[in-house]
């Protein structure tokens, strides 16, 4: 039964895993892992479990807690998922499922005990999609348990998800061409009038960012990691995103998914902004194709794109929008010239056709009408 150091300390004490190693009634190799702080802590841990399996065998394992199966399963997803989405489910445990589930022993579990917790997060003020993420992470957690074979069922899947009928889903917005050209124009305007001071670079990296995200409809993590190593002619590769949301730096990784690898042909007009825009960066001394495009060594923050955001389309007397609804925009222009939904999707690096349909069908408008004229004709 190994004792393992790990990333982390509460009260000034080394956080350990102590692993259980055991046979199943299936005659699987199995492993538990607990956490303790400190290496006494981790020691006492160790020889209390060894007496609990001498005593009861295999059946201690059932004795965990929701707390110490969500530990477990953290273990294991920290090498199958992105860094950012274990941040992500390791927040929405700690907010909506270890305030009144923490201790639960995952085999004492009932439908009752679930159901009223359904209910504790149904009193809280949050959204729709919150209280379904917060359903999401538990259910997972206890799909692993019944992988694992520590519980037969997953009995939040018979107490079931959030649902209210009456929240009507968000409308995306969006800028049309018009919309964004004298969105873009102002900002173009303010890097104009900042040419010979220390902030002149910067705001051109502003004016660059959001053209990409017009004309080529990427996330906004994947366009702060572009670099100029990764255009080829008028072909964009997009090979990694950045996001400024973990703690610490910021942290590049993958894309989203493995399709959202993907190589765009860009179109004339953001080719020679990013020509133009190359040049400016050159006269930067220690300069490479290294370099991130929007930023230089570093790329842009995100609460300064938001505050650029906000004061473009000011200028430019438009709606404000967020920044992911330039990916809608961009989505809206192609689908509105009667684009296949296809090359939507690849654009976008969706991994799934139908994900971009239910997202983007109602872009679609003159499918209908076109339908109907065919219908009309036959009167």
């Amino acid at each position: 039964m190994p004792i393992y150091k790990a990333t982390g300390k509460k009260d000034g004490l080394q956080k350990y895993n102590v692993r259980i190693n055991y046979i199943a009634d299936t005659g699987q190799a199995k492993q538990l892992t607990r956490t303790a702080y400190g290496l006494e802590a981790a020691k006492d841990l160790e020889r209390k479990l060894n007496n609990e399996m001498k005593e009861n065998g295999k059946n201690a394992v059932v004795k965990m807690t929701v707390q110490q199966l969500f530990d477990e399963y953290m273990a294991v997803k920290k090498y199958e998922v992105r860094e950012t989405t274990l941040d992500k489910q390791q927040s929405q445990f700690r907010l909506y499922v270890q305030p009144m589930m923490a201790n639960a022993r995952i085999d004492k579990l009932t439908i009752s005990m679930l159901q009223k917790w359904k209910i504790s997060i149904e009193e809280k003020e949050l959204s729709l999609k919150t209280k379904k993420s917060a359903y999401g992470i538990f259910r997972a957690v206890l799909n692993y348990a019944v992988k694992m074979e520590y519980i037969q069922k997953n009995l939040l899947t018979t107490v079931g998800t959030f649902r209210d009928a009456l929240e009507s889903k968000k409308e995306m917005d969006i800028y049309t061409a018009q919309q964004f050209i004298a969105f873009i124009n102002e900002s173009r305007k303010m890097a104009t009038a900042l040419e010979g001071t220390h902030k002149e670079l910067s705001e051109w990296d502003f004016y660059v960012f959001f053209n990409i995200a017009f004309y080529t409809g990427l996330r906004k993590g994947e366009i702060y990691a572009l670099k100029w190593s990764d255009l080829d002619g008028s072909l964009l590769h997009v090979k990694r995103s950045i996001t400024q949301q973990l703690r610490g730096d910021d942290r590049e990784t993958p894309p989203k998914t493995k399709s959202s690898v993907r190589t765009l042909q860009m179109p004339l007009p953001l080719i020679k902004i990013l020509k133009e825009h190359k040049e400016r960066q050159k006269q930067l001394a220690n300069f490479s194709d290294d370099y991130r495009i929007c930023g230089g060594e570093r790329c842009l923050r995100d609460t300064t794109t938001r505050t650029r955001n906000e004061h473009y389309a000011t200028l430019s007397g438009q709606k404000v929008i967020r920044i992911h609804d330039f990916r809608h925009s961009h989505v809206s222009l192609l689908a509105n010239e009667g684009i296949n939904i296809q090359e939507i999707a690849r654009r976008l690096g969706h991994s799934r056709v139908e994900e971009t349909w239910n997202t983007y069908a109602h872009l679609y408008p003159r499918e209908e009408e076109k339908a109907v004229h065919i219908l009309n004709r036959m009167a």
